[in-house]
């Protein structure tokens, strides 16, 4: 009997081989590279120690990158019994990992840390090409399941998988500028941007390289549309609805924030805050340093502020709801088979019921009388909801004045003065509401701090 998932066939096996070729064709580029720029590595004592060209290390590299595409062109025995795919134990381990969302977002923040600390060796070329051969590795590699095939061969997904390269590259680009100017500064050098400000023409310089660049990306999104099939589906049904039904990628960081919050707050306040925000940024900035170059010591505070936003508060999400988001918008392991029949029982309970029902007291809910009148009863609703109003207010207003008192809020304080520091903090405090949120509903299933259904307002 047939497989109907198939991790590997034919087709999937010399796919791989065009992939590792192309794969082995981008390492022997580095090879001359490296050799041209005379760079060598030391070998560990165990191997002698000696000092020994990279570029016969990454020579030696290309060959077993050629050896592996060539067992995929010649295909080495039957496709089900081909050796070259992950293994079963990897797939489950990396399934129990990710299809947990503590997990999950615990790693993003560390990997952010990991990123700041080890900016400097992190922004070695040798290092950023070592880490992009790993990743494209582990995504041909992963390629071999039959269910990670079906998520990332999507044509919704696959500008996605390369959005995920690119962000890498252009971070990876900001740290190495910024760790060379912060060396600058601290030898007392010229800028990179004072140094390389070589000055050209708008014609024919520019309009030149435009010209480049616009034809190139018309090859590029010819062959993209000769090569995959358009994302059409069936006529629109009201009978019938996709599941998962998704946003375009662009809106599923806001899409996976309606999972912690009320669709008023994540489809409207926080989206208009982000907007309202970068719109008070200049206003709000006074460090005048790092403009017009790049920086990371000169600007700690902006950098990490933003990081945390863009990465892990927003890449991030993008790739949960994008790869491990399935039917019934429950989590999936990224080798795992999507089953509409899978259920996650969550038992979500508002603060007020923690308060009220189940602490010690466990008074119940307070409740109007019957025959009270709308004043009544509104006054019943502030008691209920007290707890997380007044959980609210201290967090929004209480709070930014006793972060005074931490020397770097004073210092900041100092400098901006009351209304730009309040709006400043109101701002962050508004950001950090979402992996607070995050936090609370996964150690204690809390579904609303406020919950006033009666009016429409949740938080």
């Amino acid at each position: 009997m047939l497989d109907p998932h198939p991790d590997m066939t034919d087709g999937v096996i010399h796919g791989l081989g065009w992939l590792y070729l192309t794969l082995c064709a981008m390492n022997l580029v580095w090879t001359v590279l490296s050799f041209r720029n005379h760079e060598h590595v030391r070998l560990w004592d165990s191997l002698g120690g000696a000092s020994v060209p990279k570029a016969t290390v990454w020579a030696v590299y290309s060959v077993l990158l050629f050896m592996v595409a060539a067992a995929h062109f010649a295909g080495l025995g039957e496709s089900e019994t081909f050796p070259l795919r992950l293994p079963l134990w990897f797939k489950i381990a990396a399934d129990k990992i990710v299809a947990n969302a503590v997990i999950y977002f615990l790693l993003s923040f560390i990997g952010l840390a990991a990123l700041i600390v080890l900016r400097r060796w992190l922004a070695r070329p040798t290092v950023a090409w070592v880490l992009l051969n790993i990743a494209a590795i582990f995504t041909t590699l992963s390629i071999t399941d039959w269910d990670f095939r079906q998520i990332v061969g999507k044509p919704d997904n696959v500008p996605i998988v390369s959005m995920l390269f690119i962000v890498g590259f252009f971070t990876w680009l900001y740290l190495s500028r910024a760790v060379d100017n912060d060396r600058r500064i601290e030898q007392g050098k010229p800028l990179y941007e004072q140094e390389k400000n070589d000055k050209v023409l708008v014609w024919p310089d520019l309009v030149y390289s435009e010209m480049i660049c616009m034809v190139v990306i018309t090859v590029i999104l010819v062959a993209w549309g000769i090569v995959l099939q358009a994302p059409l589906e069936e006529p629109a049904n009201a009978a019938s609805t996709p599941n998962p039904s998704k946003a375009p990628w662009y809106f599923l960081g806001l899409q996976e924030m309606l999972v912690y919050y009320d669709p008023w707050l994540a489809g409207v306040v926080f989206p208009s805050l982000i907007i309202v925000g970068l719109m008070a940024i200049p206003y709000i900035d006074f460090n005048k340093k790092g403009n017009g170059y790049y920086t990371f010591n000169e600007r700690k505070f902006a950098v990490i502020t933003f990081m945390v936003g863009f990465l892990p508060l927003w890449i991030a999400m993008i790739i949960l709801g994008t790869f491990l988001r399935g039917p019934n918008w429950n989590i999936f392991g990224i080798y795992e088979y999507w089953d509409v029949h899978k259920l996650e029982v969550l038992n979500n309970i508002n603060l007020s019921e923690y308060f009220w029902v189940y602490s010690a007291w466990g008074t119940g809910l307070p409740k109007a009388a019957p025959d009270a009148g709308a004043g009544g009863q509104f006054v019943m609703i502030l008691l209920r909801e007290a707890p997380g109003l007044i959980a609210v207010i201290v967090y929004l207003a209480v709070m930014p004045p006793l972060l005074i008192f931490i020397p770097f809020f004073r210092r900041m304080y100092a400098r901006m003065g009351f209304i730009r520091y309040m709006v400043f903090m109101n701002l962050l405090l508004f950001m950090a509401a979402l992996p607070i949120k995050m936090v609370f509903r996964w150690a204690f299933n809390l579904k609303y701090i406020v919950a006033i259904p009666e009016y429409f307002f949740n938080i």
